[in-house]
C-alpha cells in the first residue's frame, strides 16, 4: 500500500471496548511520521478531581469530557503544523461529536467510526485488564447512544467480524469516505 503524501488528520472513535485504541495505535504505525493523540491519557492527566462521564452527565462531567477534546485538538493541530499524521482516538458520541469536531484545525478530517455489535464488544471486554462497563454505563447505554445520538458523519465501520490489522487495512482502503472537508 503506498503512503499519502499529503498529512492526514484520523479521529478513530467507537464505544468502549470498540478496538479503537488498538486500531489507531496500529494505525498511526502505518503512517509516518505519526503521533497518537490519546484521549485515556489526557484523561487521567487529571489527578485529583476528574469527573467520569456517566449516563447521567453532570455538567463538571461534561465540561471535563469538552475541555480534554480541546486539547486533543490542540495537540493534533500543533503536530500537524510540523508535518507528522495526526491520529486521535476517544470515545465520541452524541452531540459531543460535533464539539469535538468544533474544535479541530481547519482542514480535511478523516472521521472513523468503529461499531461492532454487542456481542463483539462483549468478546473484546472480557479479553481486557480494564473494565470499561459497570457502575458508570452498561453496554448497551453506550451502544444506543451511538447508534440513536451520534451524527452520521464519516466512515461508520462494523469491524465485528474483522481484527485490529484487517479494520485498519478496511479504513486505509475506505479512507476517502472518512473524509469530512473543512470539520463537516
Amino acid at each position: 500500500m503506498t503512503q499519502p503524501t499529503e498529512r492526514d488528520l484520523y479521529v478513530v472513535t467507537g464505544i468502549s471496548a470498540s478496538g479503537k485504541s488498538t486500531v489507531a495505535r496500529l494505525l498511526a504505525d502505518r503512517l509516518s511520521p505519526s503521533v497518537l493523540v490519546e484521549g485515556d491519557v489526557l484523561r487521567v492527566m487529571v489527578r485529583n478531581g476528574r469527573q467520569e462521564m456517566t449516563a447521567e452527565r453532570t455538567a463538571a462531567a461534561v465540561a471535563q469530557l469538552h475541555l480534554r477534546y480541546r486539547h486533543a485538538a490542540q495537540l493534533a493541530s500543533s503536530y500537524l503544523r510540523e508535518g507528522f499524521h495526526t491520529v486521535i482516538e476517544d470515545v465520541i458520541l452524541g452531540d459531543n461529536l460535533e464539539v469535538f469536531l468544533s474544535h479541530l484545525p481547519e482542514r480535511t478530517v478523516r472521521l472513523v467510526v468503529l461499531t461492532p455489535d454487542v456481542e463483539a464488544v462483549q468478546r473484546r471486554e472480557s479479553g481486557r485488564d480494564k473494565v470499561a462497563y459497570g457502575s458508570r454505563w452498561t453496554l448497551d447505554q453506550l451502544d444506543a447512544v451511538l447508534r440513536k445520538e451520534t451524527p452520521r458523519l464519516g466512515l461508520w465501520l462494523d469491524s465485528s467480524e474483522l481484527t485490529a490489522e484487517q479494520t485498519v487495512d478496511e479504513i486505509l482502503r475506505r479512507r476517502d469516505e472518512a473524509v469530512l472537508s473543512a470539520n463537516g
